[in-house]
């Protein structure tokens, strides 16, 4: 993990940038237009914040401030996952694109996971 050069070759940013990038090309041109400042902005912060709170804790150039940050990035993968789901009880959405939603958000939560344990263990050699 020393040699990586910049946050973007981290798998875990790598994993929620998918489900950013899932979000605005996939789901967000289903909406009505009247959602536009409802659940539309509140899906879109939500994924954006998974990718930019890992670049964040990526700076910070310290295990526990960087740990902290990935925690935020998993919290805004969780919460992603609940406007997925308001927007399938919504009718906006079906099923299988639901389940494509949840299935990016867990890959990224996982690697987020192992993303953490190694921060956290590090802090502890150094």
């Amino acid at each position: 993990m020393e040699n990586l050069k910049t946050f973007e070759e981290l798998k875990c940013w790598q994993a929620c940038r998918v489900l950013r990038l899932f979000v605005k090309d996939e789901i967000v041109p289903l909406f009505p237009k009247d959602e536009k400042f409802r659940l539309i902005d509140q899906i879109t912060r939500a994924a954006r914040s998974t990718t930019a709170n890992i670049a964040e804790g990526y700076g910070r150039f310290h295990y526990l401030d960087n740990a902290k940050f990935c925690c935020n990035a998993r919290g805004s993968c969780w919460e992603t996952l609940d406007h997925l789901i308001t927007a399938h009880d919504e009718n906006y959405i079906d099923s299988t694109q639901l389940q494509s939603g949840r299935d990016k958000v867990s890959e990224a939560v996982k690697i987020l996971n192992g993303y953490i344990s190694y921060l956290k263990k590090s802090s502890q050699k150094s």
